[in-house]
């Protein structure tokens, strides 16, 4: 993902933790094979 948008992993890694403290998203399964779920589309 930060490759294709250009920016660290550790960019990726905050906007993902910002994101999951602003409840708009969560994980759903396991850290291998899980995908994340968009909670709320603004």
């Amino acid at each position: 993902m930060a490759d294709q948008l250009g920016i660290s992993r550790r960019a990726v890694a905050k906007a993902i933790a910002k994101l999951q403290a602003e409840d708009r998203i969560r994980r759903v399964g396991p850290d291998k094979g899980g995908h994340w779920e968009v909670l709320k589309d603004e």
